[in-house]
């Protein structure tokens, strides 16, 4: 309220001046009552996993529409020092449940930030692929008869045909070096996936994912894996990661594992900044 108005006002009614200035503690104190608690929801929203929000310019946004008219958006990463002269590997990267939506951004909050690191993006040069399924999809659907008891969706077919017919076409990618990672629900899809399709990834890394052991074969085991998972996962039971890599070494393939400690469902945020992770997954090669 303006000083002028206050003071008349008070003219007229002695007791005006007192009451307002005992308002004024209160409306203080209710106003750092509201900061208060606007900092503390602030502090509940979700924080990305490395890197300021300017990280994902790096991204190229995309949709890729296939013959059909069906479409599939994606987030594009291309090496940082490409030259069309030479040939580059590339990773395909299936987020879990919650990257799920239309925004064509949140499949990057639950790892491909982490492959910003310039410790990983000055020493290797490689493109990162990372779709977007439906809100209301998966990457894999249930379907009796077919290897694994599952089929790819809609999503992962358009995925799949980006990484293998359509980039190629635009950029030098080397097809004896495509790899695949996924986490959560994107992680169980790896795996199933390397089952279904042997022979079309030169190696995989499935985190805090896990699946039916009985659906691997020594045709899928030749792919080499190196699997992330916390022993107190509360989603996906650890003992299911355990079973996979133990079946895939029964079917004479090579399985890594590692096992966290206390992470839950969070154990990305460690897998995707091993220093030793990039050195051997970019060893590894299809005949």
């Amino acid at each position: 309220m303006p000083r002028a108005r206050r003071s008349a006002s008070s003219s007229q009614w002695p007791d005006a001046s007192r009451s307002l200035h005992r308002c004024e503690p209160v409306l203080l104190v209710s106003r750092i009552a509201a900061l208060s608690l606007s900092c503390f929801i602030l502090a509940l929203l979700p924080i990305p996993a490395r890197g300021s929000t300017g990280d994902t310019n790096e991204f190229l946004t995309r949709i890729h529409t296939n013959a059909a008219g069906r479409t599939l958006p994606y987030r594009l990463l291309l090496p940082k020092h490409y030259d069309p002269a030479q040939t580059y590997p590339v990773i395909l990267y299936l987020h879990g449940a919650a990257g799920r939506g239309e925004d064509n951004a949140k499949q990057l909050d639950w790892g491909p930030l982490l492959f910003l690191d310039p410790a990983v993006r000055d020493k290797y040069d490689f493109f990162l692929v990372a779709p977007q399924c439906p809100r209301s999809a998966g990457w894999m659907e249930t379907a009796l008869g077919n290897p694994a008891g599952v089929r790819e969706s809609e999503a992962l077919r358009l995925a799949l045909e980006l990484v293998a017919d359509v980039l190629p076409k635009e950029f030098r990618i080397d097809p004896k070096r495509r790899y695949l990672t996924g986490v959560s629900m994107g992680g169980h899809a790896v795996w199933a996936t390397l089952v279904r399709r042997p022979g079309f990834f030169a190696a995989a890394v499935p985190v805090c994912s896990g699946g039916d052991s009985s659906i691997v074969t020594k045709a899928a085991a030749k792919c080499p894996v190196w699997a992330f998972h916390s022993d107190d996962d509360h989603l996906v039971p650890v003992q299911q990661a355990r079973d996979l890599v133990q079946a895939w070494g029964k079917h004479g393939g090579v399985a890594k594992y590692t096992e966290y400690t206390g992470l839950k469902h969070s154990s990305w945020k460690k897998a995707f900044a091993e220093p030793e992770l990039f050195e051997w997954l970019f060893g590894q090669r299809l005949p």
